[in-house]
């Protein structure tokens, strides 16, 4: 019994979001390992893609 439920928390807690076209609660940006919201975005966005 406890296997089943210790497999079954591997999925996500929340659920997907299907009216959105984001299917996770935090939004379009949230596997980005930047913030496209700053004003240093362009140095930061070029720094990291070379």
């Amino acid at each position: 019994m406890a296997t089943s439920f210790v497999a079954r928390r591997g999925f996500s807690t929340t659920r997907a979001q299907l009216g959105s076209p984001y299917h996770y609660a935090e939004g379009p940006r949230s596997n980005l390992p930047f913030n496209p919201l700053t004003k240093y975005f362009f140095w930061r966005y070029w720094a990291f893609m070379s």
